[in-house]
């Protein structure tokens, strides 16, 4: 059997790379313009490379009874780590992708194919786009992880768009986004303060480290109308390789501080990571 290799590919936004992992068979690393997108491992769908992959699968795992299929938006594309991880570990689910790069959409199907029957549906379309024109309380749960290159787009990052994504949502839904930040935090202040102006529960997962401002990095943010189950969160997320922080309540009021929504007027990409901030662990 011969050895993968990798594939590279310019597709409508920028170019992206395939890379094979020599620990792992049939494992693979997306990266666009050098920037690490997703792994995916085609044999344990269930195993998740990022920390920030992992802190969101964390919240999905808690979001209803283990098992439970869901319905579930996810708002970026990439190789299609976590559709694969709900198919598996909720079957059953009915899934929604949404990726404004149809090249890549189609480079992952075609070297990364789904298995049969997920129930997964691929959207070649902008994100906040296709929410405006989805049917209201369609979704068990909506993950936004977009990233035009390394930084968030600014027209989903604001009050209209998450008014949009609160409306798609059922009224037990969940919000979860993938953001990115360093010290003083404007952005990631910014976006909680946003989140608060359609949910009243909100919780904030990221690294000591990176809360404490020593470094750029992911923190996952969920929203909701109903209490998550923080305990869960706080158990999970402590054993892993990398422990997290849960934020939640008072933790999250302080932490925003005086932040303002985003208008669509005022809003700007998320910042620009420095040199080497995204990488693999």
């Amino acid at each position: 059997m011969s050895e993968p290799i990798p594939v590279t590919r310019t597709t409508d936004h920028g170019t992206a790379k395939l890379m094979p992992d020599v620990d792992r068979r049939r494992a693979w690393l997306l990266t666009v313009d050098g920037a690490p997108q997703s792994y995916v491992d085609l044999d344990e769908p269930e195993h998740l490379e990022f920390e920030y992959a992992r802190r969101l699968g964390h919240v999905l795992d808690t979001v209803a009874e283990p098992g439970r299929p869901l319905d579930v938006v996810h708002l970026g594309g990439g190789a299609l780590t976590l559709p694969r991880y709900v198919a598996a570990t909720r079957p059953g689910s009915r899934q929604d992708v949404v990726e404004a790069d149809r090249g890549l959409l189609e480079l992952v199907a075609e070297h990364l194919p789904l298995p049969e029957g997920a129930g997964v549906a691929l959207h070649a379309a902008d994100a906040r786009a296709w929410l405006e024109d989805a049917p209201d309380d369609c979704a068990d749960v909506l993950v936004a992880d977009v990233f035009g290159g390394s930084r968030i787009p600014a027209h989903l990052t604001t009050v209209d768009y998450i008014r949009q994504a609160a409306r798609v949502l059922r009224a037990d839904g969940v919000y979860l986004a993938n953001l990115a930040d360093s010290a003083p935090f404007a952005f990631l202040r910014s976006q909680l303060a946003t989140c608060a102006t359609e949910f009243e529960e909100l919780v904030l997962i990221a690294e000591p480290a990176v809360l404490r401002g020593r470094r750029f990095g992911n923190a996952v943010v969920a929203a909701a109308h109903r209490p998550l189950d923080t305990a869960a969160l706080i158990r999970l997320t402590a054993a892993d390789a990398f422990p997290a922080r849960v934020e939640h309540g008072p933790g999250v009021r302080d932490f925003t501080g005086d932040a303002r929504p985003v208008r669509d007027a005022d809003a700007v990409p998320s910042p620009e990571p420095p040199d080497g901030a995204f990488g693999i662990g």
